[in-house]
């Protein structure tokens, strides 16, 4: 089986965000899965890199209309003419995702995938409080463990926190 595992998070970010995200990039190649992101700079086009100096495939779904808006590590690059509304592919097109940093952009990635009860890591990310929620989105403290997570819930059949969500 193969698996598509996304990786979202912010196009400005930190340069330990970026490490991540490579790092993040690269472990998703190694287990022979294809990258899904957002396409342009900073968490995507540093896990981008990771993926694609790993020797892994990148699918970039972008905001625009050009091809030529998305970082150069991307093996597809599909424009959508979308803007921010690309989400709703990224989290619908991957079968997991992994959240790094990010901002409001990066939230909507990750509410809109648990509304597709898709698994959501969160790797230095948002933390989701609520009253009667009672977990959150399942964290992890490094690259390996978040991609190990995603995999793991991906191959178990397992959607995110159902309980806790009891309203999706």
């Amino acid at each position: 089986m193969t698996w598509y595992l996304g990786v979202i998070g912010g196009a400005k970010c930190t340069e330990e965000e970026m490490e991540l995200a490579e790092e993040v990039g690269r472990e998703i190649a190694l287990r022979g899965a294809i990258l899904i992101c957002g396409g342009r700079g900073g968490v995507m086009e540093a896990a981008s890199r990771g993926a694609r100096l790993a020797g892994g495939t990148v699918v970039g779904i972008l905001p625009g209309r050009r091809r030529e808006e998305g970082n150069p590590y991307l093996s597809i690059a599909i424009p959508t003419g979308l803007g921010d509304a690309r989400n709703a592919i990224i989290a619908c097109a991957a079968d997991a995702l992994v959240a790094i940093g990010g901002g409001y952009g990066t939230l909507s990635e990750i509410g809109l995938a648990l509304k597709m009860k898709k698994p959501v890591i969160g790797l230095f990310t948002w933390k989701l409080e609520r009253p009667g929620l009672s977990d959150g989105l399942p964290l992890a403290t490094s690259a390996r463990e978040a991609v190990d997570m995603a995999i793991m819930l991906i191959s178990a059949g397992k959607e995110n926190h159902d309980a806790p969500y009891p309203d999706r």
